[in-house]
């Protein structure tokens, strides 16, 4: 069997965005409304304080972070300034 390669970072990197609350700086890529992909770094884990809160509750209930709200309405304000774009929105698919 074949490995083929995963070139969708190729026509739409991960884009650098900047929490607006605690400036952890994480890469993103908007594929689509409900579709996010977030790349944290360890300096951004350790400023979020959403993100080390859960960390703290983790140690405890074994679970999982699943999202930063602040981050969240980071990430809606830079696809609404045209800072980050959704890629399924500008992607061709016409044959």
């Amino acid at each position: 069997m074949a490995v083929h390669a995963d070139n969708r970072l190729l026509d739409s990197p991960l884009v650098p965005v900047r929490c607006r609350r605690c400036a952890a700086q994480v890469l993103v890529r908007k594929s689509s409304w409900q579709q996010t992909s977030i790349q944290w770094n360890a300096d951004a884990t350790a400023r979020c304080p959403q993100r080390r809160e859960a960390e703290q509750l983790n140690e405890h209930s074994g679970g999982v972070f699943l999202a930063c709200s602040d981050l969240r309405d980071t990430i809606d304000e830079a696809v609404g300034s045209g800072a980050l774009r959704i890629v399924d929105e500008t992607v061709d698919v016409t044959p």
